[in-house]
């Protein structure tokens, strides 16, 4: 310690030295002293250094106080309050001394305390206190209004503190003062003072009580209304902007006075009053869009008036003489342009002003969106002759934001489709539709745009028309001619700039995608050339981009599927000139990483496309492609492109490369790199389907010695691609086969008999299997696979390795037998004949039975059963069995038998659930697998039959049974909608409680997530079905929201128009109702039991995933209010609104920051309660569980950088992290689970 003390003595000393050079270089020796961390001061030294520093800011050398300030910041961290304080006196005094060197260095040493003051809970006393003192002091040095120049460093030194969160918070108890000496600032005659005063406050507004809020608009109001000179009239404009833009939400309450204000002072002739009074609107538009709602009209006519507002220059009329006139125009304005418009002429600022203002309207109101296509769009297109560059670019932004407010709405439906698709056209979005007619005049607006000088025009252009072909794909088709010339302008003008160049292609790039290749073709000869000369371009950026539009261009010049002649277009011609240039940049080694994979990939294309016209180059250029092959870095692109080449329909030869490329691709199956492996095995198969006949068996060895280990449960999606790779080995090259099938059929068993193997895979396994039987290898008969497959479950109730067999594998094994019965007609019977016998073995275990029916069943599937009463009566008879896991395989068994023969099954079927009524639970699953299963066509004859038999069951006692009846219903509706909808809804009016609720359950499973011809019809009458929400008996209701809930979820176009009468129902079943709670005595214990629970919890699950699908239709705040009231509900309810505050957060965290103060007092309550000590280990760990996941919606919420400008917010999360319980799980929700949001996923309620 004291050789650090004698060390900083000495270096004190030398401060104290005559020459500059020793006290500069031990001010810096003491710099870096204390930014060490390991350094501790005792209070002599601490006083001393302080004392030094302090005067070393009066020093005569400009960099010896330079230095002394940059050492406060770590001293603040090193030294006691005590000394801390003495600093901020000094540096305050010296603020208001007459020296303005002395001024300057004190107010940065100021700033620089206070950028480095302690926000941990430790040290908020000591900031606390110094805050108050420096605002204090500073309040009065405001004052005293002898000198501009402390005025303004006060104010500075004001909105650093008020700007750091956490620091305002700290000051609350001076806010009022603040306010009090801040307000008088505004009039101040200098401007300078003026906007510093705008800036402090718009600081100060976020954490300040309502009421001062309210007095400092009062205080704005009041002034304005006393119409003050028009330089003080911008000023409170200008601060009226800035706290609507700081303050946000609560301006809303005051709307209705300010904006008859605004609008008021926009009559005035002055240019910059305009334009603040329209910042002003775009603030409030973009803080409080709905309180802006009865203001948008009045808004957008004044921003309609104003953008054309350009006094000083005649536009014509007449279009063909403004091409002519702007063209002498632009001679002459090249001198006058500087002296006239930026001196004299502002009106480029008021349209500018509300341009901008009319783009926050479109951004912040996608609900009026077509309105601003009658409205807005028009205006916008005619401004885009705007004469003033800058103005220009916002009128392209502002056209931009729309186009891509138009996507956001179309994407809800999967519009994205090229060309036109017969299924869309039925729901195109309104908007689109309007866009649609819009398209030539836009065209022809920018057609003369593009062939200015103007390099940020020409970029808006771009980007307008990217978006447009985003929008719209196939929509510019036949302006294709009017655009050409433009494009190709960018590329070869000598003028451009290199992201010019790089817009045009790229915007060049998405309409080749989007447009069918007929368009271009006639084009080629102009098109290719400045493409081909960007392809040498010696910058990469420009090289990328022009590859990947040669390789579109490319496919324009022979589109794959079309015969050679086809069309009537001959790429001959251009084959050489792209060539050259291509294989120049794919040969080159020392090129950008990108521009390597790009030249690759456009080859690869030009080799699939055109390979038939390169002749002797082609084996070069192969050989290339093998050496890229081998290269780690392109390996990946390589192997892509090889797949491309070997699947191309000109049958391209590659024999050359085929032997030394099977090895390197059977090498890369071992590597790590998961993409790397995926894309050889898609190689590998196309390269084994298309040239096998060329491909000697010795040469797929590499790749088969890799194979086994790939089949794996650990990667389904290998495995699948692994196994599908196999198959076509087992059809194409049988012999290779034989090899391997020892050592990869244990892995593809092991798959079968997996819990996780599902859809694509067991796909693929079946038909592996499949080929595997009729490729006729020897020592792989039907038998032997059968038995394989099957022993597991003979031996007793434990599979191999002695763990339990999942319900999963036997429905997998069963379709595995199916698949292998099919591929051998011939064994079928006999197969059939053991199953049964399995199943009527007294002796048989469970396992093996339950086997047998459901084989039975996916081989009666097929139709190969017949009407076999033998196997009736087997399964009948299983029906009776004392096992429930025997009973369900029976009636899966039955209801796939009657997928396959339905005139055998179906009749006996119905007659059954007639005759059984204890059996009838078991009938209707095998039922609903008929419906589900067949064809609409074949159950036509069989439907009236059905439907009647359902409807007498729609009010069994039974709830399981009720649902399965709406399941069957609901899918037997989307056999003929037209037909049984109308039924349904009559059933709604006639039926008891039970009745209904079975209909609205029906209507449930109408809904599917893919588009059906039901969906228009279910448009019509879904509202009638949604009516049961107000139904009397509570059981209706919650199905209602069960149904209601699956809508938003598949098909939330059903019920976007709906959702204002649907809401207040809604709503009204979050409340919790008094008369639903009654008490249950448990012997000694009185429990209390809320019969509306469900319902509630039903309510919530909806406005959750309205959240996701929905967000446009719902008023946010008002959202917000019945969340706020599910944070003290039940547990259950609790879980999901937090996780629903979270996803609010997200999406819109303006309207949550509103709430806040109301949000945080349960998300406290919650985090810091305790169970009582005696209470049961569920109760602890339920607790613990609510905790965790209110703590996510904390987190999620500090994730919101406004947030702790709120004092409730601050404090409480000053306590999170003062509290080492909370902080805990503070950190463990916030590292563990990336950000907490894991449940969320899950909450998938369809």
């Amino acid at each position: 310690m004291s050789s650090v003390s004698y060390h900083i003595s000495n270096l004190l000393e030398k401060m104290t030295s005559t020459d500059k050079d020793f006290r500069f270089m031990a001010t810096n020796d003491l710099m870096l002293e204390l930014q060490k961390d390991s350094i501790k001061l005792d209070e002599d030294s601490e006083r001393k250094v302080v004392t030094m520093l302090l005067k070393l800011l009066e020093d005569k050398n400009g960099e010896v106080q330079n230095l002394a300030v940059k050492c406060l910041a770590p001293l603040v961290s090193k030294v006691k309050e005590p000394q801390v304080e003495a600093m901020v006196d000094m540096l305050c005094s010296n603020m208001t001394s007459d020296k303005e060197q002395l001024r300057d260095i004190s107010s940065m040493g100021l700033k620089t305390v206070i950028a480095e003051l302690p926000l941990s809970s430790a040290g908020l006393t000591l900031t606390a206190s110094v805050c108050r003192k420096i605002t204090s002091q500073l309040i009065s040095a405001m004052g005293k209004q002898e000198d501009v120049s402390v005025q303004l460093e006060a104010l500075d030194i004001l909105s650093d503190m008020l700007g750091r969160t956490g620091l305002s918070c700290a000051l609350v108890s001076f806010h009022s003062c603040l306010l009090t000496s801040l307000l008088p600032q505004l009039t101040s005659p200098r401007m300078a003072v003026r906007k510093r005063t705008i800036l402090a406050l718009g600081h100060l507004v976020p954490c300040c009580s309502s009421a001062l809020f309210s007095r400092l608009t009062e205080h704005l109001l009041s002034e304005l209304a006393k119409n003050p000179p028009t330089s003080m009239t911008r000023t409170y404009i200008q601060c009226m902007a800035t706290v609507s833009r700081q303050g946000g939400h609560r301006v809303g309450e005051h709307l209705e006075k300010l904006i008859p204000m605004v609008v008021k002072f926009i009559a005035v002739e002055d240019d910059e009053l305009r334009e603040y009074c329209f910042q002003a609107f775009e603030a409030f538009i973009r803080r409080c869009p709905k309180e802006m709602s009865p203001h948008v009209a009045t808004v957008t006519q004044l921003c309609l008036k104003f953008m054309t507002f350009d006094p000083n220059y005649n536009y014509d009329d007449g279009e063909e003489e403004e091409e002519d006139s702007m063209d002498i125009e632009d001679g002459l304005e090249e001198e006058s342009d500087d002296e006239y418009s930026d001196d004299d002429d502002m009106s480029w600022k008021v349209r500018r002003s509300s341009i901008k203002c009319l783009e926050a309207l479109i951004s912040t109101r996608r609900d009026l969106l077509l309105s601003f296509y009658s409205s807005i769009c028009p205006a916008l297109l005619a401004r885009f002759k705007e004469r003033e560059e800058n103005v220009r670019a916002d009128v392209f932004a502002a056209f931009s934001t729309l186009l891509r407010q138009t996507r956001v709405g179309s994407s809800h439906h999967g519009l994205i489709t090229t060309g036109s698709d017969p299924g869309a056209s039925s729901e195109e979005d309104p908007a689109v539709a309007v866009l649609k007619k819009q398209v030539p005049v836009i065209v022809k607006a920018l057609h003369r745009q593009l062939k200015e000088k103007s390099i940020k025009s020409r970029q808006g252009c771009f980007c307008l028309l990217t978006e447009l072909a985003h929008t719209v794909p196939g929509a510019l088709e036949e302006h294709i001619p009017a655009l050409i010339p433009g494009i190709v302008f960018s590329l070869t003008d000598k003028s451009t700039s290199s992201t010019m160049r790089i817009d045009a292609l790229s915007f060049f790039h998405v309409l080749l995608l989007s447009h069918p290749p007929q368009a271009f073709q006639p084009h080629m000869q102009v098109l290719l050339p400045p493409v081909v000369a960007c392809v040498e371009d010696s910058f990469y950026k420009i090289t990328s981009e022009a590859l990947l539009v040669t390789q579109q261009l490319i496919r324009v010049m022979r589109p794959q599927g079309q015969a050679a002649t086809a069309g009537g277009f001959d790429p001959k011609p251009f084959v050489r000139e792209v060539f050259s240039v291509v294989i120049k940049r794919l040969k080159a080694t020392d090129i950008d990483q990108e521009v390597k994979e790009r030249a690759i990939s456009c080859m690869g294309h030009m080799v699939c496309n055109l390979g038939d016209h390169l002749g002797a180059e082609l084996q070069g250029v192969l050989a290339i492609f093998l050496e890229r092959l081998k290269n780690e870095i392109t390996r990946l692109t390589a192997v892509r492109t090889i797949m491309l080449i070997s699947a191309s329909p000109l049958k391209i030869d590659l024999s050359s490369i085929l032997l030394e490329a099977l090895s390197v691709l059977g090498s890369f199956l071992r590597k790590n790199q998961r993409a790397l492996k995926l894309g050889t095995l898609a190689c590998l198969t196309s390269l084994v389907t298309h040239h096998a006949a060329s491909t000697k068996p010795a040469a797929l060895e590499p790749v088969l010695s890799e194979l086994p280990a790939l089949v794996d449960e650990s990667d389904m999606h290998v495995s699948q691609v692994s196994i599908t790779l196999m198959t076509c080995m087992a059809k194409a090259c049988p012999s290779s086969l034989a090899k391997i099938s020892s050592s990869v059929l244990p892995g593809v068993f092991r798959l079968v008999h997996s819990p996780l193997l599902q859809g694509g895979a067991l796909a693929a396994i079946l038909d592996f299997l499949q080929a595997l039987v009729q490729s006729k290898t020897s020592n792989l008969g039907y038998s032997q696979l059968l038995k394989s497959l099957t022993e597991p479950f003979h031996s007793s109730q434990s599979s191999v390795d002695g763990s339990i067999i999942h319900r999963q594998s036997y429905h997998s094994v069963a379709r595995c037998v199916a698949a292998l019965s099919s591929a051998s007609p011939k064994d079928t019977p006999g197969t059939v004949a053991g199953l049964i016998q399995e199943v009527k073995k007294a002796g048989s275990p469970e396992s093996a039975r339950v086997l047998a029916l459901l084989c039975l069943g996916e081989v009666g599937r097929s139709g190969s059963l017949g009407g076999s009463k033998e196997v009736q009566g087997v399964i009948l008879e299983a029906f009776s069995s004392t096992s429930e896991e025997v009973k369900t395989a029976a009636s899966c068994a039955l209801g796939s038998m009657a997928v396959g023969s339905l005139n055998d099954y179906l009749p006996f079927l119905l007659k059954e659930i007639s005759a059984q009524p204890r059996r009838q639970y078991l009938l209707l699953h095998s039922l609903k697998e008929v419906i589900s299963a067949c064809p609409a066509s074949s159950l036509s004859p069989h439907v009236e039959s059905i439907w009647a038999l359902l409807f007498q069951n729609c009010e069994c006692q039974e709830e399981g049974t009720r649902n399965l009846v709406a399941e069957c219903l609901g899918k037997l509706t989307l056999v003929n909608p037209a037909q049984f909808l109308p039924r349904l809804k009559q059933q709604l009016k006639a039926g008891s409680p039970l009745a209904r609720s079975t209909v609205v359950t029906a209507i449930k499973f109408t809904i599917i997530d893919q588009p059906a011809p039901i969906d228009s019809l279910l448009k019509g009458c879904i509202g009638d079905f949604l009516k049961t929400l107000q139904d009397e008996d509570i059981n209706v209701r919650r199905v209602g929201l069960v149904m209601f809930n699956s809508a938003a979820h598949n098909k939330p176009s059903l019920i976007r128009g709906l959702l204002g009468a649907v809401l207040p129902h809604l709503y009204r079943e979050t409340q919790v109702r008094k008369d639903l709670i009654r008490e249950v005595e448990m012997g000694p214990f009185k429990h209390t039991v809320d019969d509306g629970l469900d319902v509630r919890k039903a309510a919530f699950e909806c406005m959750y995933t309205l959240l996701d699908s929905c967000l446009e239709g719902l008023d946010v705040l008002q959202f917000l209010d019945h969340v706020e009231e599910g944070l003290q509900d039940h547990y259950d309810i609790r879980m999901l609104t937090f996780l629903m505050l979270a996803r609010l957060v997200s999406l819109c965290p303006a309207a949550v920051l509103q709430r806040l103060d109301r949000l945080v007092e349960p998300l406290k309550a919650t985090c810091t309660t305790k169970v009582k000590a005696g209470s049961v280990k569920q109760e602890f760990e339920k607790q613990e569980e609510l905790r965790r996941s209110a703590m996510r919606a904390v987190a999620a919420l500090l994730a919101v950088p406004e947030v702790e400008r709120s004092p409730t917010m601050a404090d409480f999360a000053n306590q999170i992290r003062s509290n080492a319980d909370m902080a805990s799980i503070y950190q463990s929700v916030q590292g563990g689970e990336g950000g907490g949001m894991g449940p969320a996923e899950s909450m998938d309620t369809s």
